[in-house]
């Protein structure tokens, strides 16, 4: 196992009505601005319950942050957040909504120009406003870790950001505010969710026994209760089990003293960037393909994968290792997610800019052996056609 140090000073309010409590956990006299969506959180009651919730708190409001979030949404919430003196940020809704709401609470103390937040990657980063999250769509991680991906329209660049400064001082999951998500926003949570676990998981040993057989029991929740989601959105306990599962997924728990990859999620960013494409999307696009092409340095623990979460045991190494590989192309379609880019109207023509575009945000070596060049990059562009 790798040496690691790991906290997480995020609390978490499990459960039903859970939003009653968020008002003692936001300092007294508090100016709060809430940062949410594109209306849902209004359309199902979820605003008003956190409004009640608040009582005599001083309350503002910003609505209209995409799924993903844009640097120019953003920076006119920091401008609102300056004219109103705002001192605690309420994010209420996604993973986006959460994103979003790290980057204006950076920006609003940040000395210099907000985008340097993102070209540095959160470096540059000395403080942050506080805040807590109300969480509608368990996918992303955001409400218990210190990341954020925020895309500026103008460059076609999405980009990510880490920062001690940005954990949620708390995040309240209740799983009965998931109920109305649209099918394909738990489809694509699910995904989501798996691939934050495999981008932990699926690189190569170093006896982290532990952070494996958690990462396995994540998978194979996953797995189970997907499917089970999109069959009954209603069920609790399914719904229970999702979000905690995404929490869990992304919360520095399962990638503490382990190798860690990501290259799928770069490779990611850049299609939604260019495309469109739904977060989720663009990963069950790109794993199944990158864990094809990268499946030499990976193959240890692409057979123990194989093995123990897919009870793939016949055949030979290759045979054991393209069936799970398979398995994995099976569940994103099974759970509604297309995987080939084919599926979404992009084709070969497009892959030189995507390549220029991951160039140009310095991706020429991605990987947890940082050996994924734009060579190895365009061949699994290639093979995701």
């Amino acid at each position: 196992m790798l040496d690691f140090n790991f906290v997480n000073p995020t609390q978490i309010l499990f459960g039903k009505g859970k939003i009653a409590e968020i008002a003692e956990k936001i300092p007294a006299g508090s100016r709060v601005l809430i940062t949410y969506g594109g209306g849902s959180a209004k359309k199902n009651g979820t605003l008003d319950e956190v409004l009640a919730a608040l009582g005599d708190t001083t309350v503002f409001e910003f609505g209209g942050i995409e799924p993903n979030p844009t640097y120019e949404t953003l920076m006119k919430a920091v401008e609102m957040v300056h004219t109103n003196s705002i001192d605690f940020l309420l994010a209420v809704g996604g993973g986006s909504v959460i994103d979003g709401t790290k980057f204006i609470a950076a920006a609003v103390l940040f000395e210099g120009d907000p985008w340097d937040i993102l070209v540095q990657h959160g470096a540059g980063v000395k403080k942050a406003l506080p805040f807590g999250s109300v969480l509608t769509l368990p996918a992303t991680g955001s409400e218990m870790n210190c990341g954020s991906v925020v895309t500026r329209k103008s460059l076609q660049a999405k980009l990510a950001f880490l920062s001690p400064f940005v954990f949620p001082r708390f995040s309240v999951l209740d799983p009965e505010k998931t109920y109305t998500l649209p099918l394909r926003q738990i489809s694509n949570g699910v995904v989501d969710a798996y691939v934050h676990v495999v981008e932990q998981y699926l690189t190569y040993p170093v006896n982290g026994k532990v952070q494996d057989r958690f990462a396995e029991g994540l998978l194979l929740t996953l797995i189970e209760e997907g499917p089970k989601a999109l069959e009954n959105p209603e069920d609790y306990e399914v719904r229970s089990n999702l979000m905690w599962v995404a929490t869990l997924a992304l919360n520095g728990l399962i990638g503490a003293g382990v190798p860690q990859d990501w290259a799928t999620h770069m490779i990611g960013h850049e299609l939604t960037a260019v495309h469109g494409l739904d977060h989720a999307q663009t990963l069950a696009v790109i794993l199944p393909n990158l864990l094809t092409v990268c499946k030499k340095n990976k193959r240890e623990k692409l057979l123990q994968y194989a093995e123990r979460v897919w009870g793939i045991k016949e055949g030979d190494s290759d045979q054991r290792i393209d069936a799970a590989i398979e398995q994995t192309r099976n569940f994103f379609e099974q759970m509604q997610v297309k995987t080939r880019l084919s599926d979404y109207g992009i084709g070969k023509d497009s892959i030189p800019h995507l390549l220029a575009q991951l160039q140009a945000h310095g991706m020429n070596s991605l990987g947890e052996q940082n050996d994924i060049t734009p060579e190895l990059s365009k061949r699994i562009l290639e093979q995701s056609l």
